[in-house]
C-alpha cells in the first residue's frame, strides 16, 4: 500500500470524527423533533377530542333534565335535529381547534429543524410576515367570515333546525358552517348567507316564542264581556289536550291596544313553546272567533259615510 492510500485512510475516520456531528447529531436531533411534534399533535388531538366528547355528553344531560323536571321542553326542537346540531357544533368547534394545533405545532417544529441546520429564522419571519400582511389584506372578507362563524358556533346563536330571521333571508337553518350558513325559506328557496355579512339574528326557536293575536271588536261592544270571552277561551285551550302542551302559561289579556277607525283592537297573548307560537295563534284565532260569534259581539266593519245629493240640491248622509 502507498503512503498516500495510508494517508487516506488514516484522514477519514479523522475527518468522520470531526464531523461527527453533522453527520450523526443533527440527523438524530431532526428525526427527534419529528418524532416529538407527531407525539404532540396526536395527544392534542385526542384530548380536543375528548373536550368535544364530553361537551356533547353534558348538552344530552341538561336537555334530559330539563325534560323531566320541567315537562314541555323550553328549547323544544325534534331529537334527532337537536343531536345533529350539538354534533355539527362539537364536529365543527373540534376541527378548527384541531387544525390550529397542527398548525402551530408544525411551524414550532420547522423552526427548529431550520435552526437545526443553521437556517436563520429572522429574515424567513420578515418575509413570512410582509407575505401573510398582503395575504390579510386581500382575504379580510374570507377571513371575518370564518371568525364570524366560529362565533355563531361558540356562542350557540343558532343551529340546525332553528327558524331564524337574518335580514332578508328568513327561513328554518339547514347547516351551518364557518364561513357560510344555508337557510330554507317558506317558499322553499335555500339562501346562502356568508357569516362575515350577518349583522343580526333573530332567533325564533330559543327558550320560548309567544303567539300574539289582535282582536278588533266594534265601539258598541262591552270591553268587560269580551275580555270575559277571551279569557274562557284561553283557559279551555290551556286545558286541551291537544294544545295545552304548546301552552306554557295561561293566556293574558294584555287590553286596549288601539282605537282603529272601525272598531277597538284588544291584544290576547301566550307563551308557547319554540316553533309551536304560529299553530297556536292560528287556532286561537279560530276558537275566539267561535266564542265572538256565539257571545254577540260583532266584528267591525269598515264604516264609510256616503253623501247623496237630492235633485233640490240638499245633500243627505
Amino acid at each position: 500500500m502507498s503512503d498516500q492510500a495510508v494517508a487516506q485512510a488514516v484522514a477519514i475516520p479523522g475527518w468522520i470524527q470531526d464531523n461527527l456531528d453533522l453527520l450523526v447529531g443533527i440527523p438524530l436531533r431532526i428525526i427527534l423533533i419529528v418524532i416529538g411534534a407527531l407525539i404532540v399533535r396526536a395527544l392534542a388531538k385526542r384530548m380536543i377530542s375528548r373536550v368535544m366528547e364530553r361537551v356533547l355528553r353534558s348538552n344530552g344531560r341538561e336537555n334530559g333534565q330539563s325534560r323531566s323536571a320541567r315537562g314541555p321542553v323550553l328549547l323544544q326542537r325534534d331529537g334527532a335535529r337537536a343531536d345533529e346540531r350539538r354534533e355539527q357544533r362539537a364536529r365543527t368547534i373540534g376541527s378548527v381547534l384541531s387544525s390550529f394545533a397542527t398548525i402551530v405545532i408544525a411551524a414550532t417544529a420547522l423552526a427548529m429543524v431550520l435552526d437545526q441546520i443553521g437556517i436563520a429564522l429572522g429574515p424567513l419571519l420578515a418575509s413570512a410576515g410582509v407575505v401573510g400582511l398582503a395575504i390579510g389584506f386581500g382575504a379580510q372578507s374570507l377571513v371575518a367570515d370564518y371568525l364570524s362563524g366560529l362565533l355563531i358556533m361558540v356562542e350557540d346563536q343558532y343551529g340546525v333546525g332553528d327558524v331564524v330571521d337574518l335580514g332578508e333571508a328568513v327561513g328554518t337553518v339547514e347547516n351551518v358552517g364557518l364561513r357560510l350558513t344555508q337557510v330554507r325559506d317558506i317558499n322553499g328557496g335555500l339562501w346562502h348567507i356568508r357569516n362575515g355579512e350577518i349583522q343580526r339574528v333573530r332567533n325564533d326557536s330559543q327558550d320560548w316564542a309567544r303567539a300574539v293575536l289582535d282582536v278588533s271588536v266594534a265601539y258598541e261592544a262591552n270591553l268587560e264581556t269580551v275580555y270575559d270571552v277571551l279569557e274562557k277561551t284561553g283557559r279551555a285551550m290551556r286545558e286541551d289536550d291537544e294544545f295545552g302542551g304548546l301552552l306554557l302559561e295561561d293566556p293574558s289579556i294584555w287590553g286596549v291596544q288601539s282605537l282603529d277607525a272601525d272598531g277597538v283592537v284588544v291584544r290576547f297573548v301566550v307563551k308557547t313553546v319554540p316553533l309551536e307560537q304560529w299553530a297556536v295563534t292560528r287556532e286561537l284565532r279560530r276558537r275566539v272567533k267561535d266564542a265572538l260569534d256565539a257571545a254577540g259581539i260583532e266584528i267591525p266593519f269598515p264604516q264609510r259615510t256616503v253623501w247623496m245629493r237630492s235633485e233640490d240640491g240638499a245633500a243627505a248622509s
